[in-house]
């Protein structure tokens, strides 16, 4: 019995022997990792310096700007003056409404034209025999406007247009007539002398008259002014300083008509 559990003992000491060998065989240690070093990005590439300009080539540049710079000034001063023009009102014939010395801005495309002839090269286009038209409209009565003078192109006047085309202008006792009917003007100062007439306005012409009736020289002595004659219509007064507003344009009434009636068309 005694031999039995000694066989059977022995056995498992054989048997667990490699598992003892296991657990005393010496564990190697792994070396110890130190911290990681920071991240360091790389360095940015390196860019060659540019030579500096040669001075030649910085003077064109600069002469080029000055080039520039002035033609755009000369451009826009160019438009503008296609656009407006400032005048002075030089006597006394538009007075009350306008003094002597008194500077106005004129606007120069109030009566601009259009001819539509230029698209009669388009399919199934006609501008017809009157192909000219106005954009923002034609002269009114009692536009105040700004015109070369007939006897000398070198000079400028400044009146208001009475007639227009199609009218018969006439004067009688100190009154203005517009095809028999009188006017109601209450801008002009001094009496309308002058009993003449009458005068037929034909197309493309116009009866004009300073406000000062009795110290002006107009159509009654210029005779009529042409359309092409006109340079713009009086927009803007900026000086003097008292004066300034918007040109004294007014609308003609007939005497006949109820006050604030329709103007003269």
């Amino acid at each position: 019995m005694c031999v039995w559990y000694t066989m059977i003992l022995g056995r498992v000491i054989v048997g667990a022997l490699p598992g003892i060998v296991m657990l005393w065989e010496p564990r190697q240690i792994q070396p110890e990792l130190g911290p990681e070093p920071p991240f360091e990005p790389p360095p940015p590439p390196t860019m060659e310096a540019l030579p500096p300009p040669r001075p030649r080539r910085r003077y064109l540049t600069i002469f080029r700007e000055v080039v520039e710079t002035l033609l755009l000034a000369l451009l826009i001063f160019l438009a503008v003056r296609e656009t407006v023009q400032n005048f002075k009102v030089e006597g006394s014939s538009m007075l009350p409404s306008l003094e002597n010395g008194q500077y106005i801005i004129v606007n120069k495309l109030a009566y601009a034209q259009f001819d539509l002839g230029i698209f009669d090269f388009l399919p199934f286009f006609d501008a017809g025999d009157d192909s000219t038209h106005y954009l923002f409209g034609s002269p009114e009565r009692g536009d105040v406007i700004v015109f070369e003078s007939p006897r000398n192109p070198d000079r400028d006047f400044i009146k208001r247009v009475i007639g227009v085309p199609g009218d018969e202008v006439e004067i009688r006792s100190g009154e203005v007539y517009i095809n028999g009917e009188p006017l109601e003007e209450t801008y002009t100062t001094g009496p309308t002398t002058c009993p003449c007439g009458p005068w037929q306005v034909t197309e493309g012409h116009y009866f004009v008259m300073g406000d000062h009736r009795s110290n002006s020289s107009d159509s009654r002595v210029i005779g009529l002014i042409t359309e092409e004659s006109i340079i713009g219509k009086a927009w803007f007064s900026y000086w003097p300083l008292s004066d300034v507003g918007l040109a004294p344009n007014h609308s003609i009434s007939f005497a006949s008509e109820d006050a604030g009636g329709q103007s003269g068309e």
